[in-house]
């Protein structure tokens, strides 16, 4: 079994879809980069002032449920990366990384926008795109693989999430 398997599951469209989310990139962003971000009041939406609140809660939300962020309600360090979250880091850097170097997209100016685009092309698997770049994210691929092996949980929460979603369509119809 090759390590990028995984990318077949029928959730990972999904998964791609959620690691995705602005918010949720800025949100394991600028706690890899800055640290845990304290209970101070002001302190979470000084730190993202530029999202609205409903932005923000919304990417607490997601990434606590994916198991990417740790909260503690009255430690100085309110919210603080996993393991995963962590990990997570790493790979949006990775990809920010392939994305600046093979210059996809090409009007892509910031980190988020880099890792939205590049996240989603690893779900395109018919991309067309120069051979080295090709090969690189062929690479990349087997990087998000090789976390959503170790992390399981994301897919299990996505998975977990669509189905609620499923069941509260059908009891509104």
């Amino acid at each position: 079994m090759t390590s990028t398997t995984i990318l077949n599951h029928p959730h990972t469209g999904q998964v791609i879809n959620t690691l995705s989310l602005p918010s949720l990139i800025r949100l394991v962003s600028e706690i890899d980069d800055n640290g845990p971000i304290s209970h101070r009041r002001g302190s979470l939406q000084g730190a993202f002032g530029d999202l609205t609140r409903h932005q923000l809660r919304y990417a607490i939300d997601v990434a606590r449920a994916l198991g990417l962020v740790h909260f503690t309600d009255y430690a100085p360090a309110r919210y603080r990366l996993t393991e995963a979250g962590e990990e997570l880091a790493s790979v949006y850097d990775t990809v920010a990384r392939w994305s600046r170097t093979h210059q996809y997209p090409n009007t892509a100016r910031d980190f988020v926008t880099r890792v939205q685009h590049t996240l989603k092309l690893l779900g395109d698997n018919g991309a067309v795109l120069p051979t080295e770049a090709a090969f690189a994210l062929g690479q990349l691929r087997t990087t998000l693989a090789d976390w959503l092996q170790t992390h399981p949980q994301v897919l299990n929460a996505v998975a977990s999430r669509s189905s609620h979603a499923a069941d509260e369509t059908e009891h509104a119809a």
